[in-house]
């Protein structure tokens, strides 16, 4: 759950139907290396380059889009579209506008698809209420502080060698590069610092080599490791979603 491409293309969408930068930056700082194909878009027949898609949303009147991040139980900021909820489940992230949804789908190492929901005829929902920077960075830290002690008893560095880095990182504030460069620097900050939570909390809920952890384990530490997520899932989105002061 460390990366978050909806997050990107939903930043980088917004600051270009804004107006705050170029076209070509714009498809320049979201496709990066990989190839991107865009399917389900209107007007169009099979997959087509993410640029068609940046057009499609200019034409289609759209001004701004957000990261929604659907976890199972919660998929509040979906559409009620069909097929909708259980992708964006699927992949964990969702770019949602008003006229317009996109789902990023990994179709290997260096493509990544996407899937286009249209919305005619279907009423948005509301925007979320996204809480400040500031609370988003105080939930997260309390989070970290409750689960800290959950972390070291996992023993990751055992199964994971880069863990001690991850979690000596999460004491100091870290930026977030390739997003727009007015977006606001304190959402840069949280999302240095959320992604490189997200990264431990990736191997801390993957069961480690060999079976070692048992089902009460598992049990214990998805317990205690949840509010840590959603805390993740609170600073990511309001990062992503902040817009220039």
């Amino acid at each position: 759950m460390h990366d978050f491409p909806a997050g990107r293309f939903a930043a980088w969408a917004t600051a270009w139907l804004t107006g705050r930068t170029s076209y070509d930056e714009t498809l320049d700082a979201v496709t990066g290396d990989a190839a991107h194909r865009v399917t389900g878009l209107p007007g169009t027949d099979g997959a087509v380059p993410l640029g068609s898609a940046l057009s499609a949303l200019r034409g289609l009147g759209e001004r701004r889009l957000r990261l929604v991040l659907p976890a199972p139980g919660d998929v509040r900021g979906l559409p009620a579209v069909p097929g909708l909820a259980a992708l964006a489940l699927e992949a964990g992230q969702a770019a949602v506008g008003e006229r317009l949804v996109l789902v990023p789908e990994p179709l290997g190492s260096e493509v990544l698809g996407w899937t286009a929901f249209v919305l005619d005829g279907v009423a948005p929902p509301p925007p979320p209420v996204e809480g400040t920077l500031r609370a988003a960075a105080g939930q997260l830290d309390l989070a970290i502080t409750g689960s800290a002690r959950t972390l070291a008893e996992l023993d990751l560095a055992r199964w994971h060698p880069e863990v001690p880095e991850l979690l000596a990182g999460l004491a100091r504030p870290g930026a977030a590069p390739g997003l727009p460069d007015d977006h606001d620097p304190l959402a840069l900050a949280i999302l240095g610092r959320a992604v490189r939570v997200a990264a431990v909390l990736d191997l801390a809920m993957a069961d480690a080599p060999g079976g070692a952890v048992n089902q009460a384990q598992a049990a214990r530490r998805d317990a205690v490791l949840r509010p840590l997520s959603g805390a993740v899932r609170e600073a990511v989105t309001a990062a992503y979603n902040a817009l220039p002061r």
